[in-house]
């Protein structure tokens, strides 16, 4: 089999070698004065707005966001900060960390929840 038949398999295999994560300034045109509704695998489901000040804004929480390098890091009441790269496809996000996808969501102008 020549090797460019073998190319799609690849790609199919190792579906992240097409994605690239976002840079910081991707993530910032992207998240900040907007909201992303969607869910982590280690806490469940969230919804936030990521204010122009750094604070974030939920049903029933706030938070602070910051970027560094590129990745959004997320600090809520007295925890650390913990960041996570982006893969961003339109309105989609998928967030990855050290051990690959951790969660997704979507992007929404604005302040989708009236936070």
């Amino acid at each position: 089999m020549a090797i460019r038949h073998l190319l799609p398999l690849l790609m199919l295999a190792h579906p992240a070698v097409a994605e690239t994560t976002a840079s910081g300034d991707a993530l910032r045109s992207a998240l900040v004065g907007n909201s992303v509704q969607g869910s982590m695998m280690a806490s469940g489901g969230y919804a936030e707005y990521y204010a122009p000040d750094g604070t974030i804004h939920g049903a029933d929480y706030s938070g602070k966001w910051s970027i560094q390098a590129d990745k959004m890091c997320f600090a809520y009441g007295e925890d650390p900060a913990n960041c996570w790269a982006a893969v961003i496809s339109g309105s989609h996000i998928t967030w990855v960390g050290a051990g690959g996808e951790e969660g997704s969501g979507t992007i929404s102008k604005g302040n989708a929840g009236g936070w």
